[in-house]
């Protein structure tokens, strides 16, 4: 999903405008399985962590725990449930 790319993306760049260097990727099951073909070419440590769900945290673990701005926790969720809004819509366009 390109949505997810560029998500991921931005929050990585703002951590990076904020002096910080993203090196870990937290992910949950729902969100590895609709991102699990780019996530290889993020430069990321990636941890699975089942209690995220269609989460995942981006953060730069020097400061992880330390400083509330290290991280940027983001959600394929809401990108799915537009997608079945919109095949939703397009079955009913007939």
């Amino acid at each position: 999903m390109q949505e997810v790319r560029d998500i991921l993306q931005r929050a990585i760049q703002e951590l990076k405008t904020e002096g910080l260097e993203p090196d870990i990727l937290l992910v949950g099951p729902g969100f590895l399985k609709h991102s699990a073909e780019f996530l290889s070419q993020c430069r990321l440590k990636i941890y699975r962590i089942e209690e995220l769900g269609y989460d995942a945290v981006v953060a730069d673990s020097k400061y992880l725990g330390q400083i509330k701005r290290a991280s940027r926790r983001i959600s394929v969720e809401p990108l799915l449930e537009e997608n079945k809004m919109w095949e939703e819509i397009k079955r009913l366009e007939v």
